[in-house]
């Protein structure tokens, strides 16, 4: 157990020299968030210009416990955008990490390019992703406590069960449900390193949160002297965190990108250790 652990640490550690090596690919999740942003204010703003909207959705709440069914279509529309915006910017992200793998040296326009020769097979899937977002929404509103524990039951076994689903579509080029079954195959294999990897990223971005965490203490110490400097090291420490989750984000891309290369071509990505390859896909 400890080998294994070790070992998908170490694949933690390799994802992160890749990230050094390949510093551009931190832009796609940078983009990714810009991207959501703008549609959450493209669908948010329409409902703060119309008061009465948001005024009929709170008298169905208060009538029925129950928005509009029309509420419904509108969070089905916004998931679709959402869930398309994330997907294509992964796919990018992940598409760039395979050439990087391979021995290539990829660039921002390789990775776009690759997404979006993708782009039915990202479709496809923001739609199974969007609908099921509302079946889980749905779930949650039908009864409150009840509702939310059963609806976040099924979104993190969703969650899991999708895991290699956007390299899946990058190679593949598969539609949803072989998609998922495909990632099921592949989860199978790697289930130990998919989920144990997951605390190797995320003690390295514990560390790297850190220095976020001095300069917003600081920066909250100093306003009670100088707030102009103080809310300037707040300003710096949060852009800091802002940085920090488009790292988070890339990592976990390059992650899942050598995961699925190693069990789904049985290739050992560049950048990463042959043997802790073997030893992480070891018997289990």
């Amino acid at each position: 157990m400890f080998e294994r652990i070790s070992a998908s640490f170490g694949l933690a550690r390799s994802s992160w020299d890749v990230l050094r090596t390949d510093k551009q690919l931190i832009v796609f999740p940078i983009l990714s968030g810009v991207s959501c942003v703008l549609v959450l204010l493209g669908f948010a703003l329409p409902f703060l210009a119309r008061p009465q909207w948001l005024q009929a959705i709170d008298n169905a709440w208060q009538q029925n416990g129950q928005p509009p069914a029309w509420t419904y279509a509108v969070v089905f529309a916004y998931y679709f955008v959402n869930y398309f915006v994330i997907v294509f910017f992964n796919s990018a992200l992940v598409s760039c990490a395979l050439i990087r793998f391979n021995g290539e040296t990829p660039t921002i326009g390789d990775g776009l390019a690759a997404a979006g020769r993708c782009l039915p097979q990202i479709v496809a899937w923001a739609l199974v992703s969007a609908t099921v977002g509302v079946l889980l929404k749905v779930v949650e509103n039908v009864h409150e406590k009840a509702g939310e524990i059963i609806s976040a039951v099924l979104g993190t076994a969703w969650t899991v069960m999708t895991y290699f689903v956007v390299p899946v579509l990058v190679v593949e080029r598969v539609g949803p449900v072989a998609a998922v079954t495909r990632s099921l195959s592949i989860l199978r294999r790697t289930w130990g390193e998919a989920l144990i990897g997951r605390f190797g990223i995320g003690f390295i971005m514990f560390l790297l949160a850190l220095p976020g965490v001095a300069l917003l203490l600081i920066g909250f110490f100093v306003a009670t002297k100088v707030a102009a400097l103080g809310f300037a090291l707040v300003a710096v420490a949060l852009l800091w965190f802002v940085l920090m989750s488009a790292v988070g984000s890339a990592l976990n891309g390059i992650f899942v990108g050598a995961l699925y290369q190693y069990a789904a071509q049985g290739m050992v990505p560049a950048g990463f250790d042959a043997g802790t390859m073997r030893q992480a896909f070891g018997k289990k």
